[in-house]
């Protein structure tokens, strides 16, 4: 691989001369002199920032089998977008770690390696051609930092490009990343089934919950259902209502966590903790959320949420849930979701959430808005569809009438993503002054199976006025039914929820299409919403009618519905705005790189950053030759100095 980071890079002592030349006179070059050490040192200091050494701790970890025999860390530099791996595997053969898509694994890139009895490594930055075989990249973009083996594991560390120039390699941004895994016996890299592994990770998390100081004075409560009998059904949800901890002054909630009890096969969903209006009348013991008694639904600001693949989650140290003041919530609703597919009898649970609290407060109090369309049958994706895309409109300018008062700027720190078994991509997107202002979130390789609450790399500001659009990618080729928006698993949600502060009294604010126009454009004659809902079924969804629906869900108007912790509604309404396609950013070039076909422009391509290479010693090199000058330019300053005294 050439080494194009290093040959930019002069020599120091030619640096350092010319530099004292310019120097030698006039007395007010002094001070000249002076601001550019500063600057240097700086320059210096700022070159090393987030660097990650082959020494370096990496952050983050998790299995990747279900035996935790395979044992991935990682780590990552946002700047030089580069990202590390070390791979620990429990065998004394070949080990490979790459990244694969959602439905084969032909395409996948692997990056393979291990330690040959006689003690020499192999390495080399591969591709599977097939489900099975795999090729060695014309460009090897992975730079190797450390390979080992004793008498249990193989140990493998290397670095790559979030982005390379190679067709061959998968992309790595903030996305859902399905983490390929394999290993042999031996020192011959084959594949077999049983030991290859697949985990979707989002490995661009920002804050992680082991790098957050917890206070001394951390109080745990959990709010939980206690020995609830899980019907038989495919779905329910189940609510009570539950008090939060009674405390005599403010206090922060700054982390929560599911409590999971363990059964034979996964059953909770989702939990959902909801705030209710202090003024509610509140119905007691369990019961459906979204059954015959209206009052289980009560209460719609969602404090904190989980779902199925998601772990804790402490929030920023500057941000935390308030508790104990006159403005707080006094109760919440706790909702489980359980699927129970295989429809079995006598299982109890007493899952929850558990929350961690202090009196040591945090700057703001946050909020949560709930964004997205709004969940009924009125939401409908046709069966047999490659894509199709459905949109939820938010019109902020009702939210100072709304609050009750002036509304301060909302502050979006983190988010949470959520659809149902059809669900393939997710985004917000913001408009102001009727032009598209910037994607809050995406993920354009959504799992249901991980939905965690994630934060930002950089807050983003929403004034009153600006309007947010939530679009959902469905696929249906599996179905040869109509899916429905609804609360069962088998139907399908489109939701994202920001988290953000300071709070306010907003808490949803979501859209949906005039079906009676939709309905129209299919062909179907219809006078009222339920009898477009009805109609879709006479539908033959052909791939024509399929991009009709498509087109016309989004020209049709949307209704905005927004509500209160109070719940207190109001309508408005507005028209789906188009999207402009996020630009991909550049790619890393390496040896033998190429320019992809949706790479239009030749220079997209970008030099490797010097941390790419595994030793970290070209860097190094650099911050060496700044000392050196500013070691030699402080020296001749001080002489200078004492001459003109």
């Amino acid at each position: 691989m050439p080494d194009t980071g290093r040959s930019t890079y002069k020599y120091p002592h030619l640096e350092c001369s010319s530099t004292a030349a310019m120097f030698r006179s006039p007395r007010v070059m002094t001070y000249a002199l002076l601001s550019g050490v500063l600057l240097l040192v700086v320059l210096t200091v700022l070159s090393q920032e987030n660097r990650i050494s082959p020494t370096s701790r990496l952050r983050y970890s998790r299995f990747l089998d279900s035996s935790n025999l395979v044992f991935l860390r990682w780590d990552f530099d946002l700047k030089a977008e580069i990202i590390t791996f070390e791979l620990q595997v429990r065998t004394t053969g070949w080990v490979g770690l790459g990244v694969t898509n959602r439905y084969t694994r032909a395409g996948s890139d692997l990056v393979v390696g291990g330690v040959l009895p006689n003690g020499n490594v192999y390495f080399s930055d591969q591709h599977l051609v097939d489900e099975d075989t795999l090729e060695e990249d014309g460009s090897q973009d992975a730079a190797l930092q450390e390979l080992k083996e004793d008498e249990s594991y193989t140990t493998m560390r290397f670095s790559r490009p979030f982005r390379s120039c190679d067709p061959h390699d998968q992309d790595i941004a903030d996305d859902t990343v399905r983490v390929l895994a394999a290993y042999g016996p031996d020192d011959t890299p084959k594949l077999d089934r049983k030991l290859t592994f697949v985990k979707s990770i989002f490995l661009l998390q920002i804050v992680h919950p082991d790098d957050l100081e917890l206070p001394d004075d951390t109080i745990i409560h959990d709010l939980e259902l206690t020995d609830f009998l899980i019907p038989e059904d495919d779905t329910t949800y189940a609510c009570t209502f539950l008090p939060l901890p009674i405390v005599s002054q403010k206090h922060h909630i700054y982390k929560f966590e599911p409590k999971l009890v363990e059964h034979d096969e996964t059953m909770v969903h989702h939990i959902l903790v909801y705030a209710c209006g202090n003024a509610s009348a509140l119905p007691t013991g369990v019961s459906d959320c979204y059954g015959a008694d209206p009052a289980f639904s009560l209460c719609s600001q969602v404090v904190v949420g989980w779902a199925v693949g998601g772990t804790s989650y402490q929030f920023p140290d500057d941000v935390g849930i308030s508790i104990g003041t006159p403005m707080d919530p006094q109760w919440i609703r706790l909702e489980i979701h359980y699927s129970n597919f295989h429809n079995r009898a006598g299982v109890y649970d007493s899952s929850g959430i558990r929350v961690y609290y202090t009196a040591r407060l945090r700057k703001y109090d946050m909020g949560v808005l709930q964004l997205g369309f709004y969940t009924f049958p009125i939401h409908f994706i046709p069966p047999g569809a490659e894509s199709f895309m459905s949109y939820g409109l938010c019109r902020t300018e009702k939210f100072v009438e709304m609050n009750g008062g002036s509304i301060p700027d909302i502050h979006v720190y983190g988010y949470l993503l959520h659809t149902h078994l059809a669900g393939r991509s997710l985004q917000a997107v913001q408009y102001r002054n009727g032009s598209q202002y910037r994607v809050i979130c995406k993920d354009d390789f959504y799992d249901f199976n991980l939905q965690e609450t994630r934060d930002l790399p950089h807050r983003v500001e929403i004034k009153p006025g600006d309007e947010l659009l939530v679009q959902c990618h469905y696929q249906t080729l599996d179905r040869d039914s109509l899916t429905f928006g609804g609360p069962s698993t088998i139907n399908e949600m489109c939701l994202i929820f920001l988290f953000y502060y300071p709070r306010n009294n907003i808490s949803s604010c979501m859209g949906y299409h005039d079906i009676i126009y939709v309905a129209h454009e299919l062909g179907e004659e219809v006078t009222d919403p339920m009898e477009g809902v009805m109609a879709l079924s006479n539908v033959d969804w052909t791939p024509e009618n399929i991009k009709t629906a498509e087109k016309a869900s989004k020209e049709a108007q949307q209704t905005v519905v927004i509500k209160t912790i109070d719940e207190v509604v109001e309508n408005t309404t507005g028209w789906i705005p188009d999207i402009i396609p996020t630009p991909r950013g550049p790619c890393l070039e390496s040896s033998g790189g190429k320019v992809e076909v949706q790479d239009k422009i030749p220079a997209g391509f970008r030099t490797a950053p010097v941390s790419l290479k595994g030793s970290g010693t070209s860097l190094w090199h650099l911050s060496l030759v700044a000392l050196l000058c500013v070691q030699g330019a402080l020296s001749w300053l001080l002489t200078s100095l004492q001459a003109t005294v």
